[in-house]
């Protein structure tokens, strides 16, 4: 009888041992495979914050966390007038470098400035420092174990008299997209995206997507100004949804963190 009791026990205690063993494994699993809660924003002026007070500017990564919950954190990089090359130049790169942790997300979006040609400090050549720059994104990201996705400079708004959409990114927008099948990084094409959005839209309507600012009104304009390449606050909500299109079609895990209003958008 002892000896059945001593077999029992012995079993018991194999079993709980197995058992935890197996929920210490999935455990790991479960946390190697979740989504990252950290989505790191790097680009231009399209892209980042502005002060509220001072312009009706809005890049489209100051408003994507409308679209996310509090679980997502959003730390937003981009600044205002930097190319791939100034970006690097500056420290900014490698101060995002710093922070990276395994898992995360890094969206990276250039072009703007490095198509400027007159500008020796931000200039870019698509086939030269451009796509060295990108690459070397790609590699960095990805020796911190974090996940790079590549974006397509988001266009500007330029219509021919006869109300044709003009692009003016050259050959920008193709770079990212070789360079995301050769490394096999996933690809967000708001370029393509923002092209037909804006085609869609025509001449006047999208004239409402953009910065128009009356003089005497905001700090930064005092004379006020019109732009054509950066948002307002509801051109940045609706280049967002363009992003999140992007993302569902790709599927990136990320989305897992979205709220509500990126079920509206996906309709």
């Amino acid at each position: 009888m002892i000896a059945i009791l001593t077999i029992f026990r012995t079993f018991n205690r194999r079993k709980a041992t197995w058992l935890a063993g197996l929920f210490l494994i999935l455990s790991v699993a479960a946390w190697a495979f979740a989504p990252s809660k950290t989505l790191h924003l790097v680009g231009d002026s399209t892209m980042a914050n502005h002060p509220s007070a001072d312009t009706p500017e809005r890049g489209w990564g100051q408003v994507f966390h409308t679209f996310f919950t509090d679980d997502l954190k959003i730390v937003n990089h981009a600044r205002n007038g930097r190319s791939t090359k100034r970006f690097i130049d500056e420290g900014l790169w490698a101060g995002v470098i710093e922070i990276l942790n395994p898992g995360d997300y890094v969206f990276i979006q250039f072009g703007h400035n490095d198509s400027k040609k007159s500008d020796p400090a931000r200039y870019a050549a698509p086939r030269g420092a451009y796509r060295d720059n990108l690459i070397r994104f790609i590699k960095d990201c990805r020796a911190h174990r974090a996940n790079p996705v590549l974006i397509t400079p988001v266009c500007r708004r330029k219509f021919s008299k006869s109300g044709e959409f003009i692009d003016g990114h050259g050959e920008y927008p193709g770079v990212v997209r070789e360079l995301c099948e050769d490394f096999k990084v996933p690809l967000i094409d708001l370029h393509l995206r923002s092209m037909q959005w804006l085609t869609e839209l025509g001449p006047e309507a999208s004239d409402l997507m953009f910065m128009n600012a009356p003089p005497g009104v905001y700090k930064k304009y005092p004379k006020g100004k019109n732009d054509n390449t950066h948002f307002n606050t509801r051109g940045a909500l609706e280049v967002s949804k363009l992003v999140i299109a992007e993302m569902e079609s790709i599927k990136l895990p990320i989305l897992n963190f979205s709220c509500e209003m990126v079920h509206d958008v996906q309709k």
